[in-house]
Formats: structure tokens, sequence, C-alpha cells
């Protein structure tokens, strides 16, 4: 099961150190999702990060860096809902209902939210019952292209891997703790699920 990080909406001191950690300690993947951010300050982060971790990060916004900096994909949403013209890279979508998930065969990827209730959005609750998510993994719906965001800890995943969720996206437990110790916190109790 893949694990994958989701930054905050937005920057902070140390940001590109912690996510470099984060892709040498675990984390196979991270997306780039600033949504208040400027091209200028997502370049400014990208510049921090050594140049041999952009395969494995994704953009949810201003894909036009990708023509700058060889990113590992784009996350398409409802304010980006088009991939570069000729982007050859990862190519995922963000899904809030099962039809959703149905109608993205045109993406390599697809995150399910909110599986459980959001630990960054207090009062964004879970819409998917587990006699639902049961029913949709029988019925081909959630495959191991979908990855579940939402209201996601350690304790889940075993959980989400038993209904054939193909990854876990994590960003309030995350980042409940920005510095190295809160990260390096968030690791060590990933590594110590075994699935």
């Amino acid at each position: 099961m893949k694990r994958i990080g989701l930054t905050t909406g937005t920057l902070f001191d140390s940001e590109a150190e912690l996510i470099v950690l984060l892709l040498d300690n675990g984390l196979d993947r991270v997306h780039i999702r600033k949504p208040e951010c400027s091209a200028e300050e997502m370049a400014r982060l990208l510049r921090q990060i050594p140049d041999s971790y952009y395969p494995r990060l994704i953009l949810h916004s201003h894909f036009e860096l990708a023509a700058t900096y060889p990113i590992g994909g784009v996350h398409l949403n409802r304010h980006n809902p088009v991939p570069p013209k000729g982007f050859r890279g990862l190519i995922g979508r963000s899904c809030h209902s099962l039809e959703e998930v149905a109608k993205s065969g045109d993406t390599d990827y697809c995150f399910l939210s909110p599986i459980y209730d959001s630990i960054s959005k207090p009062g964004y609750d879970s819409h998917f019952p587990l006699d639902t998510l049961v029913a949709a993994r029988k019925e081909g719906i959630l495959t191991d292209r979908v990855y579940a965001l939402g209201g996601i800890t350690p304790r889940h995943l075993p959980q989400l891997q038993e209904l054939g969720f193909g990854g876990a996206a994590l960003l309030g437990y995350l980042w409940r703790d920005k510095s190295q110790k809160g990260i390096e916190t968030c690791l060590r109790e990933l590594s110590q699920v075994r699935l």
C-alpha cells in the first residue's frame, strides 16, 4: 500500500527539509498542494528541494512549473481539471463520490475523500460507511488505483488495505507538529504498521 503525503495549504519555514525527510523515510510521494500560493512561491519551494526528489513530487496547481521542473505528476481537481498539454508523468484526480471514481479511468490514480472524519478540516466528516466501501470493492469500483484521503492515521492503514485501497494519503495527521521531531514521530508511528 502506497503512503502519500500532502503538504499544508500554506508555506512554512523548513518545509523543503521536512518533505525530503518524509521521502527519505517511508513516504512514496509528496503532493505539493498550495492553493493560496503563487507560481513563484511554489517554484521557490521546489528550488529548495534537491532535484533528485522531483520524480516523487506531484503538483496540485501551477502545472506550468512542470515544464521547468521534472515533476513526477500532476493532480487534477475542480480548480485545475486538465493536465498540461504533452505532460508524460502521473496524472491523478480528486474524487468525492464513488460515481466520480468510476468515471476517473482516464487517470493513473485517484483520491477518494473523506474516508474518515478530516483532521485538517474540522466538520468535514466521512461520507463513506464501511458497508458502502465493501460493496464498492465487490463491484470493482474500489481498486488499488484508489487512494484513501481524509482523517487517515496509522491505525487506519490495515483496514484500508483490507478494503482494497492502493494507498493512503496523509495530511492533518502528518503536519500536526511541523517540526523535525514531529515528523520523525509520525514516521516512526507509520513504520510500526505492518501490512
